[in-house]
This record gives C-alpha cells, sequence and structure tokens, in this order.
C-alpha cells in the first residue's frame, strides 16, 4: 500500500464531506443525507461492525430492495477492508442458502416487505450463524439502525489496500453454480470515471436508481455519481406511478428507463399530470420524447458495447466507437482487448475467438472458487467466457457466449441452471433449455423434457417445480415433451431443438452482463 497515492471508496467519501459539506448524496423515500450525515452513518455502521467481528475479507450480506443503507452497508465495508455483497432479492429461498453457504456472512442485512417470507424460509434453513439485522423495521435490538446507532460516530480509521475487494456481485450460473466476482476499490474508482464521461454524470447529476442495484449495470452509474459528487436517489423497486412522483419531486436529471416500463409511464402519465421533464433518458416515440429530456450524451446516442461484471461493467464502448464497424465499439481506455484461439495466441482481424482483457477494471476474482478463478486468469489475461471478433477497424464485436444463455428482459438465464432445476424433479430424466424469442421479454425460457419410464408429470408441475426452487424469472414459461433430445454425441444438439421448436434471439450485441 501506498498511503501518497492510493485511494478507496471510503476515501473519496471522506472527501466529500470537506469539499461538499451541504450536497445531497442519497435520498431514499423521506431519509435525506447530506455527504456528511453519509460519511457519519457508514462510521457508525464500520464500528459496529468491527466490534461485531467483522474484518478484512469478511462478507455482508444485503438480501432486500434498494434502499440508502444498501450503498452505507457498501461504504461501511469500505472502511475497514470487509466485502458488501448485494444479492438478487428475487431468488427463491434454496437460491439464499446457497449464497449463505458460499460467502459464509458474518452480518446478513434483510427486508421483511414482499420477500419476508422467502428470507425467513432461507434463514431457517441456513445451518451457519450470521447477525441478522431487519433494515426495514425501525425499533428493536434486531433492527439495522439500533445496530448503526451502537457505533461510534468516529472514524474507524482501519488501513485499506485499495487493490483489495470491496464488492461482490453474483454473475451468472454459467456451471449450474453462481459465482461471485469480486471487484476491488481500485477497479470501481477507475471505471466510474470513464462511465462519468460517456454518461455525462456531474456534480449536478441526480440519479434515478431504478434499475436493481444487485447488478452492475446500475451501479456502474450509481458509482459515477457518487464519485462526481452528485445525488442518488433511490426507489425500491420498479413502480411507474412512484418514478413518476420521484422524478417529479426531486427533478431527477439521469436514469434508465426499460421499454416496458416506459410505456407504463406513458399510460400512468397520459394526462400530465407529473412533470418529467427534468429527466434525461434513453429516447423513443413522440410522446415519450415530449415527456423527457431525450439523452444527447455519447452513451445516450450509442448506448451499451460489450461487458460483463467481471469487467466492473464494460470493457467496450459503442460511445467510444464513432464510425467503427464492430457491434460493440471499441475497448475502455482502461484496458488491453484481445481476440485469442483455445490455445491464448491472438487470432488476425476478422476471425472469432474468445474475448481477453487485462487492466484495473478486471475482477479480483471469484470468492472460494480457485479452480476456476486460475482458468480465467490464465495466461495472465482474464478469459471472458464470450466469443467475439476484431473488426479491420480495430472495433470489437461480440459474437456469442462460449456458454449460451437465454435473455429475459435484463435477466441473463443461464440453461446449464434450469436443466440442473428440472433434473432434480423425480419424473425428468433429462431436459434442454432453448430461448424463444418475444417482441415484449427479448425472449421467453423453453424446456424440452424426456421424462422418465412410467412417470408423469405436466408442464404446470415442471414451472411450478422450478418457481419452487430458483427465482421465478428463471423458469421456463414453455415446456415441450419429447421421447429423446437429439444429440451430437454425448451433447445435447440445441441447434436442432431451436430449429424444431422456433428457438433463436440469443444475445449478439453485448452488454453488461
Amino acid at each position: 500500500m501506498d498511503p501518497l497515492h492510493d485511494l478507496t471508496l471510503a476515501d473519496v467519501l471522506r472527501e466529500h464531506r470537506r469539499s461538499r459539506p451541504l450536497a445531497s448524496a442519497l435520498v431514499c423515500g423521506e431519509v435525506r443525507y447530506t455527504y456528511p450525515e453519509f460519511d457519519e452513518r457508514t462510521n457508525r455502521l464500520a464500528n459496529a461492525l468491527l466490534a461485531e467481528g467483522v474484518g478484512e475479507g469478511d462478507l455482508v450480506v444485503w438480501l432486500g430492495q434498494n434502499c440508502h443503507r444498501l450503498l452505507e452497508g457498501l461504504l461501511a465495508c469500505a472502511k475497514i477492508g470487509a466485502v458488501f455483497s448485494p444479492a438478487n432479492w428475487r431468488q427463491s429461498a434454496e437460491e439464499m442458502v446457497t449464497l449463505l453457504d458460499d460467502t459464509a456472512a458474518k452480518v446478513v442485512i434483510f427486508q421483511a416487505e414482499e420477500i419476508g417470507a422467502t428470507v425467513a424460509e432461507a434463514r431457517a434453513a441456513w445451518t451457519g450463524t450470521a447477525r441478522w439485522l431487519q433494515h426495514d423495521r425501525t425499533e428493536g435490538d434486531d433492527t439495522y439502525e439500533a445496530f448503526l446507532d451502537s457505533g461510534s460516530p468516529e472514524d474507524p480509521g482501519t488501513e485499506v489496500d485499495p487493490a483489495a475487494a470491496v464488492l461482490q456481485l453474483y454473475t451468472g450460473a454459467f456451471g449450474g453454480v453462481p459465482n461471485g466476482a469480486q471487484l476491488a476499490h481500485q477497479a470501481i474508482l477507475a471505471q466510474d470515471l470513464v462511465v462519468a464521461m460517456v454518461q455525462r454524470v456531474t456534480e449536478e447529476t441526480v440519479y434515478l436508481n431504478s434499475g436493481p442495484m444487485f447488478h452492475v449495470a446500475t451501479l456502474m452509474t450509481t458509482f459515477a455519481t457518487f464519485r462526481m459528487g452528485g445525488t442518488n436517489v433511490l426507489t425500491r423497486r420498479v413502480d411507474a406511478e412512484e418514478l413518476c412522483r420521484i422524478i417529479e419531486a426531486e427533478r431527477c436529471n439521469y436514469g434508465f428507463v426499460m421499454g416496458p416500463t416506459a410505456q407504463e409511464i406513458l399510460e400512468v402519465n397520459k394526462d400530465g399530470r407529473y412533470d418529467l421533464s427534468s429527466l434525461r433518458t434513453f429516447g423513443g416515440g413522440g410522446r415519450w420524447n415530449a415527456m423527457i429530456q431525450v439523452d444527447d450524451s455519447p452513451w445516450g446516442t450509442r448506448p451499451a458495447g460489450y461487458g460483463q461484471t467481471e469487467a466492473t461493467g464494460m470493457l467496450t464502448y459503442n460511445a467510444l466507437g464513432i464510425g467503427a464497424v464492430g457491434t460493440s465499439g471499441r475497448p475502455s481506455p482502461l484496458v488491453q482487448v484481445r481476440i485469442v484461439d483455445p490455445d491464448g495466441g491472438e487470432v488476425p482481424a476478422g476471425e472469432t475467438g474468445e474475448i481477453v482483457a487485462r487492466g484495473p477494471i478486471v475482477t479480483s476474482g471469484y470468492h472460494a472458487r480457485p479452480e476456476l478463478n486460475a482458468e480465467r486468469r490464465r495466461g495472465g489475461w482474464w478469459h471472458t467466457g464470450d466469443l467475439g471478433r476484431r473488426e479491420p477497424d480495430g472495433s470489437i464485436t461480440f459474437v456469442a457466449p462460449l456458454t449460451r444463455i437465454v435473455k429475459s428482459a435484463a435477466e441473463n438465464v443461464y440453461p446449464a441452471e434450469v436443466e440442473g432445476c428440472l433434473a432434480r424433479h423425480p419424473a425428468v430424466k433429462e431436459a434442454a433449455v432453448i430461448g424463444i424469442p418475444d417482441k415484449v421479454w427479448t425472449q421467453r425460457v423453453m424446456a424440452v423434457v424426456v421424462l422418465k419410464e412410467g412417470e408423469h408429470a405436466s408442464a404446470e408441475d415442471l414451472i411450478e417445480h422450478c418457481r419452487a426452487h430458483i427465482a421465478s424469472y428463471k423458469k421456463p414459461s414453455l415446456v415441450e415433451f419429447v421421447d429423446a433430445l437429439p444429440k451430437k454425441g454425448w451433447a445435447v444438439d440445441y441447434d436442432a431443438l431451436d430449429e424444431r421448436f422456433g428457438g433463436g434471439g440469443y444475445p449478439g450485441l453485448g452488454t453488461a452482463r
């Protein structure tokens, strides 16, 4: 460590406390905190965590929806060298237990509203031990606020390595099991400056955090807003009317609104009772564009690119690829990107190979996955597990995942995970999952199932089985029964299944995943 030159997430907050004493840092419902208030609350939480025995490298898990306390938890961990892991709140109880086992969490901060029954089921089933704190109840010994109040308001002053992990996000179950990608202080603090540049985030930004904050696609802009001294406005989840109210009340001037949500907002605000003119976001049809400010930033006019959680969001940006041939723009100034063959040799422009990268934004590795980390880091490069192509003009085209995924709205569904769930049903001999194109949700999940001889299960039975064991958005919405799956040798022939059942529409324009 080099105190003269190093910087952590906590150091950014410490500086904002001094440099922006009157600026609003967080707005969440009725709660509003300035940067000094935000800093003091993270000091209290950090000291309370230290008293609980949480230290360097220990995991604190968040089982809840968007809230200012999520960012407080992250910054408190940043002050003591711990790692904060916001979990997908839509998981099943079984999936939550898997995550808790994997993290060996020292503290779990949970929410009762909407997901309380699932959390309670997971808590009862988990055999580990942790301090459980309910954040959406303000009275009682086991509440987040009481725990926070028990800590000293003084900065803990713990020496923290900026190369150490501070955030753990669970990424795709590409091998059938989710993996916790760890991101270091320096990775976040490097990436957020590029994001701020391409999205035109400044100290005047009032960012609407309506996307899920267990997803790097939301957090990229959250971090950029924080870094620039802007205001993060948080809403628990997407609700069209509530978004309208918040945008008008807080004069939110930046945010991402997905297509289906924009349609809902158009319906809610068809009489114009909400003033949404402050919001800069992606353009659409005439009525939508008249209601908001069409984002003319480099990101707004040329959004996305190619990335993944393991790259703190983005490796390439369309915003950096003016006139580029490639569908994914050009690499971030923070990375080197290569396209390689199975032996790690760089392939010529125009040829397809695996996308590999290195640079400060690349993950520190997966939590407790030494063999997978060795595989992904081989040759001194991070192997993304995705296929791409460098075009003659130097830009990048994302081709496809080495492991096929199904895209359902903004969520990635990994067939191996759903197939594994189906295989646990007593009537199922084997199953394969494909994606069926859908105009609204990009793709729908279809399961093609072979039943055991003499066994019976309906499509509804299998869908409900999946709903009970994995997140609801991952369950198949369509089930087809066949006598046997087509094979290429030992492997399932997914192309044959696509041809037979109308599969297709798999991701071909990479965005952060």
